[in-house]
């Protein structure tokens, strides 16, 4: 049982707690936690199940856990691995000497959505001469570049994809480009499909009218090499294809590091320079910095170093056939079961899929999938594209492949003898009429009532979703963020809360 004192007055206690309990704290409170191991886990975590690798990988986190990135005369040893995690994703994204792109440089980052941050940041003050600056994105693009959009005041212009191709028309790309745009940006693969877009005719608009083009493959960058070299017929998406300026890989994805790294690559160093921020006009140090934070933990940079130190070309290739073969095989679940169709024909490391007219509810799904230890990730509908289910497959899913199937189909008999979720009728008229602007905390907590979301300390029993997933997709998505927020809100509180 988990110390009250503890629960009562946050980490900090009143006196000091010996090591093992601490320890054995944070064990308790990992067991609720999704399996971050095991192949059973289709979202959030990479694991490519090769023995002793999260031991070396925590070993040099630890070495480096207290070197500071601020400073990289201080600790020339985060810079030494830095540089060479850059120069190891250029190599692998067709870049380097003897290729067409032999002057590409990079950055560090603490994950995908920091590199789209600085991708958009870059490309938008390359260009202080354009007062309102905007970029274009496909609808598929990563929500990141909403964020950055959000955060650096720049315009997002939409391109809708084909429902049945999953993919932008480059043309309608093209057509989205105005003098005020600073940036291009496309996907390789796009995360909810696992789909590559048409980056050679997109980046051919983009450098015709001047503007930077953008390859967020922080998804399947470092594994779209590896299938090509496979034999499998990868589109070109990375810098040997003219016209691309930039591309972002994560690190903690298909490198199989741990979580946060990603870098971010430009093709030359005069494409980088305005991602720099200095500062010098105070009375403290100069402040110079390539990416958003000032000081950054040496720990995850290491465990990265050390994981494709390890692993190696070699390993890497090893991995992408054993997760190609487990993308195959859990397609042909999909394929096997009536009521069920695939989105796209897999093409990366995502197997995504849909119901037919008269197959199960998919949120229904999703959660008899949970029920026999299967966790995936369910997609609301969006413009036109059916509600999914995403399947994030890594390498650590082959040995699982045989199980699925026969748990798939009896996961989807199990939703089609429940039937939808019934929600009632006032919770969708909410979904459908109700402003963002016009829900109140009050409203939100009968919300979240109604929804079962208010158990012991307000806290939700996440095994059951399909009822909160089915008001969501009923919901704009405008609605669909407001609730979203206002949910997560009451997650995020001190236990002393308790919702008062």
């Amino acid at each position: 049982m988990i110390d009250e004192n503890r629960v009562e007055a946050g980490a900090l206690s009143a006196t000091g707690v010996p090591a093992e309990r601490v320890l054995e704290e944070v064990r308790e409170l990992r067991a609720s936690d999704a399996p971050t191991h095991g192949g059973r886990l289709f979202a959030y975590v990479y694991d490519p199940a090769v023995p002793g690798l999260d031991e070396l990988a925590a070993a040099a986190h630890r070495e480096s856990a207290h070197v500071n990135g601020l400073d990289p005369t201080a600790f020339p040893s985060l810079l030494a691995m830095e540089n060479a995690l850059v120069g190891a994703a250029a190599r692998v994204l067709g870049a380097g000497p003897g290729t067409t792109a032999p002057d590409v440089v990079g950055s560090v980052t603490s994950g995908g959505t920091e590199s789209l941050i600085l991708a958009v940041k870059t490309a938008r003050d390359a260009h202080p001469e354009i007062a309102a600056p905007r970029i274009v994105v496909p609808s598929s693009a990563h929500a990141a570049f909403a964020k950055a959009a959000h955060y650096l005041r720049v315009a997002l212009d939409v391109v809708p994809v084909s429902p049945e191709t999953l993919r932008p028309d480059p043309a309608a790309m093209a057509a989205a480009i105005r003098p005020e745009t600073v940036l291009v940006a496309c996907s390789a693969p796009s995360y909810a499909h696992g789909v590559v877009d048409p980056v050679t005719q997109i980046a051919a608009a983009a450098a015709e009218a001047g503007v930077r083009c953008h390859v967020d493959a922080c998804f399947g960058g470092w594994t779209l090499p590896y299938l090509r070299r496979l034999g499998e017929p990868v589109p070109p998406f990375d810098f040997a294809v003219p016209g691309v300026t930039s591309i972002s890989v994560d690190l903690h994805k298909y490198a199989y590091a741990p979580k946060g790294v990603s870098v971010l690559l430009h093709r030359d160093a005069t494409l980088r320079a305005p991602q720099y921020f200095a500062y010098a006009d105070w009375p403290g140090y100069t402040m110079i910095n390539p990416v958003i934070a000032s000081t950054r933990s040496g720990g995850p940079i290491a465990a990265a170093y050390a994981t494709v130190r390890h692993l190696g070309d070699d390993g890497y290739l090893r991995l992408a056939a054993i997760t190609r073969d487990a993308v195959n095989g859990l397609a042909d679940a999909v394929r096997a079961v009536d009521g069920l169709r695939l989105m796209a024909e897999p093409e990366s490391t995502v197997v995504c899929f849909t119901a037919t007219e008269g197959g199960p509810d998919l949120f229904v799904l999703v959660d008899e999938l949970t029920a026999r230890g299967w966790h995936t990730q369910p997609q609301l509908s969006y413009d036109g594209l059916p509600a999914s289910v995403h399947l994030t497959v890594t390498a650590a899913v082959a040995p699982r492949v045989a199980e699925f199937g026969p748990d798939l189909t009896d996961a989807v008999a199990a939703a089609q003898a429940a039937g939808p979720v019934p929600l009632p009728a006032e919770l969708r008229a909410l979904a459908t009429s109700l402003s963002p602007e016009s829900l109140t905390p009050e409203m939100v907590a009968g919300l979240a009532g109604m929804l079962g979301l208010d158990g012991a300390g307000n806290r939700p029993t996440p095994n059951r979703m399909a009822v909160v997933n089915t008001l969501l997709d009923a919901a704009p998505a405008a609605l669909r963020e407001r609730l979203l927020v206002e949910f997560v809100g009451l997650l995020q509180r001190p236990a002393w809360s308790n919702g008062a």
